[in-house]
């Protein structure tokens, strides 16, 4: 396959935080990234939060992220 061309994977997957919507992407992009390779971007999907006692209490956001469905060469590259 031609270096200029990629595949790419979708998966939905959703972090939570309670101190924020930016805290909640942020864990979910890190914790998905120590778990797959060749992740390359993420698109924000929904928000929304959990209400307890009249205030949000926690904070969902559901993303979708690409990574690159890579060449058996490249995985062997990054596992050295």
């Amino acid at each position: 396959m031609p270096d200029d061309t990629r595949v790419y994977e979708l998966v939905e997957i959703v972090g939570s935080s309670k101190d924020g919507v930016e805290q909640a992407i942020k864990a979910a992009v890190a914790r998905t990234a120590r778990t797959v390779q060749g992740l390359d971007w993420v698109e924000v999907q929904q928000v929304r939060g959990v209400v307890t006692n009249g205030a949000v209490s926690e904070f969902q956001v559901v993303l979708k992220v690409g990574f690159r469905v890579m060449e058996p060469e490249e995985l062997k590259k990054k596992r050295k």
